[in-house]
């Protein structure tokens, strides 16, 4: 079913009866949550919790999925606090399949299935069904590409594996010595496949440091997040790396991600993505790219042209999903440990944003 036709059997025919079946109007929020669920289709992923008839059957899996999206769009910021809310909510708790409160399972199980859909990557793969489903078809202008800082409870870590690079020959090489240029990571990515490209990006927590809008630099401890965004303010893609990863080495695997999903015309980015690899690479996509000037290159400010200095405001997108992300859907506390969890927590508030994002385009 196409999105309008969605919309309509929603509003018409879905929540009059959810009102008469749990006696009383549904709130903004309640309502917000059945559009996700339905449009996400969890319904088809749910045979990945059904028992197989071994071991202890599963309890509740299903349920405590469609729990943790009611989370983040509550916006709770931890799961305990978040089961307290469901014990005295009647409508939202019967949403999720709990008919009675004694029927909620304890926090240690809301755990033990958190880290079950870790380990599947069920919310990455809810998210890309949702955005090559509804985007997959349409013709995209704009691809918004940014970065952001995601605190961490959690020790930072050296990077493992990490070898002491060999110190440079110094001083002018002699007389017909040739020196090879190595080439830098994201050179290297140009010519590499997604998975390699993936798999050498680091993931641990770290320090990194950034300067924000005003132009102050400001340190954090975590991870970072990288997002794709189209017009509309709807992310496409997304990568979580350590914090202290230079934007530009996650541009590349990020372009790669998002050309499987949509087709777009224009890459926007900022300053940090100036590098003529990303150029190239975008060039190799068929795709425009438009990156603001790093004047510290050539000492210049590239001024654009008037139809890309227009383009190029459409780049505000990115910046608004993030502030959206972290004031309303828990993408500023971060309770959970470990890069594969943190991607899970954030996941569920993309989930959410996606959903309603594409509402709006109707």
């Amino acid at each position: 079913m196409n999105l309008p036709g969605l919309w309509d059997t929603i509003e018409k025919y879905l929540f009059p009866g959810l009102e008469e079946l749990l006696g009383g109007e549904l709130t903004k929020k309640e309502k917000e949550f059945v559009r996700i669920c339905t449009i996400t289709e969890l319904d088809q992923f749910s045979h990945e919790f059904e028992w197989c008839g071994f071991g202890r059957p599963p309890k509740d899996h299903f349920n405590i999925v469609k729990a943790y999206i009611a989370k983040s769009v509550y916006n709770f910021d931890t799961t305990r606090s978040f089961i307290d809310f469901l014990k005295s909510s009647t409508k939202i708790r019967r949403l999720c399949g709990w008919e009675f409160a004694k029927q909620l399972p304890h926090e240690s199980t809301f755990s033990r299935v958190f880290a079950e859909i870790t380990a599947s990557q069920l919310c990455q793969r809810i998210h890309e069904f949702l955005v090559v489903k509804h985007c997959g078809d349409t013709l995209v202008p704009h691809i918004s590409r940014d970065s952001s800082a995601i605190e961490a409870r959690e020790k930072v870590m050296s990077e493992p594996g990490a070898e002491p690079k060999a110190p440079k020959k110094r001083g002018r090489p002699k007389k017909g010595e040739i020196r090879i240029k190595e080439k830098t990571v994201v050179e290297k990515q140009v010519d590499r496949s997604l998975e390699e490209n993936l798999k050498e990006l680091p993931t641990h927590c770290n320090k990194g440091t950034k300067k924000n809008s005003n132009g102050y630099k400001v340190s954090w401890k975590g991870y970072k997040l990288h997002l794709d965004c189209i017009d509309g303010d709807i992310p496409v893609a997304g990568l979580l790396s350590s914090a202290s990863l230079h934007d530009s080495q996650a541009a590349i695997p990020l372009a790669q991600i998002s050309a499987q999903r949509i087709t777009n015309l224009y890459d926007l980015m900022d300053a940090a993505y100036d590098s003529p690899s990303i150029h190239k690479f975008s060039h190799l996509l068929g795709h425009k790219s438009i990156i603001d000037h790093n004047p510290r290159k050539t000492g210049e400010k590239k001024i654009f042209d008037p139809p890309e200095k227009e383009r190029y405001k459409q780049r505000s997108s990115v910046e608004r999903v993030f502030s959206n992300l972290k004031d309303n859907y828990g993408g500023r506390m971060i309770r959970v440990r470990g890069h594969a969890k943190v991607m899970t927590h954030l996941m569920f508030g993309i989930i959410a944003i996606t959903a309603n994002q594409l509402f709006k385009t109707i």
